[in-house]
Parts: C-alpha cells; sequence; structure tokens
C-alpha cells in the first residue's frame, strides 16, 4: 500500500510540472525542450533554503517557485523572440546548462554526487493540495480573456497581433506559469526524494515532459491530467515479474500506437467537465422516453 501510495505521489508530483508544460506548449505553442531544468531550480533553492535556514517546508516550496519564475522570465524575455525550431534550441540549452552548472558547484550543491539529507515532508495529502490549486488556476486562466490571448497567439501569432494583442507579453506570461509550476513540481520532488541529483533532471525528463501534453493533446487540461496518469506510473506498474526487462519497450510502443492512430493526442482539443458529463447522460436518457 505504502508503495503504490509513493507512485501516486510521484505522479502527482510529475503533473503538476506537466500541467506547467501544457499552458506553454499546448495552449501557446511554444515547444521547450529544457524545462526539467527549471525543474532543478526549484529542487535545489528549496532543499538550500530549508536545509541551510531550517525553515518550514512550505516557504522552500515558495522560494522555489519564485527562483524558477524569476529565471524563467529572465531567460525567457531574450529568447522568446527567437522563431521556431531556434526558440526550442535555446530552451535545450538552458535545461543542459543548468545540470552542468549544479555539476559543477559540489560545494553548494554536492555536484554529481549529489545533495543528501534534503528535509522531508512531501506527503500524499500535500502533493493533492498543491495539484488541486494548480488545476483549478489554470482552468480558470485558460477560461479568460488572457488564457483566450495565449491560444490565440498559438492558433495563428500574426492574427493575434493585427487586433491588438501584445504577442510578446503573453508568451512571457506563458513562461512565467510554466517556470513556476516547474519550480514547484521540482521543490515538491526534492522533499519527497530527501536526494537530489542532476540526472534526476536530464534532457530525457524535459522530453518526457513534453511528450506527455502532445500525447494528452494540446489544448486539453484534461487531456494533459489522463495522459500524466497513464504514462508516469506506467513504468512502476510494468514492474512485475519477468515483465520489467520489457517496460521500457511497452511504453515506448504505448507512445507510438498513439501518435499513429491518434495524432491529436487522447484528447484534443476537448475538455472533459462534470456539467459536459451530466448533460450527456441526461441528454441519452431523455431520448430512451421519448421513444
Amino acid at each position: 500500500m505504502n508503495y503504490w501510495l509513493g507512485v501516486a505521489t510521484l505522479t502527482g508530483i510529475y503533473m503538476i510540472a506537466i500541467l506547467g508544460v501544457s499552458v506553454l506548449t499546448g495552449f501557446t505553442g511554444l515547444f521547450s525542450m529544457g524545462h526539467a531544468g527549471f525543474m532543478a531550480i526549484g529542487a535545489y533553492t528549496s532543499a538550500l533554503v530549508t536545509k541551510t535556514f531550517h525553515v518550514p517546508i512550505l516557504v522552500g516550496l515558495i522560494c522555489g517557485m519564485l527562483a524558477a519564475l524569476l529565471i524563467g522570465l529572465l531567460i525567457g524575455y531574450p529568447t522568446l523572440r527567437l522563431k521556431g525550431d531556434y526558440f526550442v534550441i535555446a530552451t535545450l540549452g538552458i535545461g543542459e546548462v543548468t545540470k552542468l552548472i549544479i555539476e559543477n558547484l559540489p560545494d553548494l550543491t554536492g555536484g554529481a554526487r549529489g545533495m543528501t539529507d534534503v528535509p522531508g515532508g512531501a506527503t500524499f495529502p500535500l502533493v493533492l493540495c498543491f495539484l488541486i490549486v494548480t488545476i483549478w488556476f489554470l482552468h480558470n486562466f485558460i477560461r479568460s480573456k488572457h488564457g483566450r490571448n495565449c491560444i490565440a497567439v498559438r492558433e495563428e501569432e500574426l492574427a493575434a497581433a493585427s487586433i491588438g494583442t501584445c504577442v510578446a507579453n503573453y508568451k512571457l506570461l506563458a513562461m512565467g506559469i510554466s517556470c513556476a509550476l516547474c519550480g514547484i513540481s521540482g521543490a515538491l520532488l526534492a522533499h519527497y526524494m530527501h536526494y537530489l541529483s542532476p540526472t534526476m533532471f536530464s534532457m530525457v525528463k524535459s522530453d518526457e515532459l513534453v511528450m506527455t501534453v502532445i500525447l494528452g493533446g494540446c489544448g486539453s487540461l484534461t487531456g494533459t491530467i489522463i495522459a500524466s496518469m497513464i504514462l508516469v506510473p506506467l513504468p512502476e506498474i510494468l514492474r512485475f515479474g519477468s515483465v520489467q526487462e520489457w517496460r521500457m519497450v511497452f511504453y515506448g510502443l504505448l507512445v507510438v500506437l498513439v501518435i499513429i492512430f491518434k495524432p491529436s493526442g487522447l484528447m484534443g482539443t476537448k475538455e472533459l467537465s462534470i456539467s459536459g458529463i451530466r448533460g450527456f447522460f441526461g441528454h441519452g436518457k431523455y431520448k430512451g422516453k421519448e421513444r
């Protein structure tokens, strides 16, 4: 039971980061291959603050979020002016540079050996609270004027600019929200694992974040959540008997099948809501009576 509770906790932690990437990639149309770097910034900042000053982990989480947000905005201001593949390459470099900086500061971060004795406290209820607040915030943000402007930038940047939308500001807004959520996710991961290593925030992790957003459906929070609930715990679910030797093969096969048969993702741009479910079943019941 404790094992599966741990898997659920890790799923919730990574889901926060994936939802952050969804804001930038899914709703604003900017692909980033270095957001694991912002998770690392949040993780190490929170770990250092709590270890050095012996403050509650909530203070560390806030510091980790603010550090990732600030660095994201500082980096985003010049890089968001780049177009297409150039922005992707820039974010890829940012992620790798962050990892190298952590590895080359052994006195501060522990270097390649990692940081040990990170204060704990990231329990499942705490992670669940942060996840619920994140979903609530993003749901309202996407439905607001600012969220609709981000979607307009994704659909057609030139048309959005022609009707008075400040494209640069909304790109920077999406970047800030995305980096802040990745910072919180990294901080929670640090206080759950009690240990940090640069290898935990490699380019592969950035690829997994983006891949989950794409498979869930660019432009769908529901799709992102469903894809996270499937793909994040899947390697652990397949870890039994002789199957565990092939678990990453099954993982890759599932990804390929979804891309082939559902290129728009599991949900596309659709959202699943309680009112929609009620309306669907209510409509079917009414039709049955009418017959």
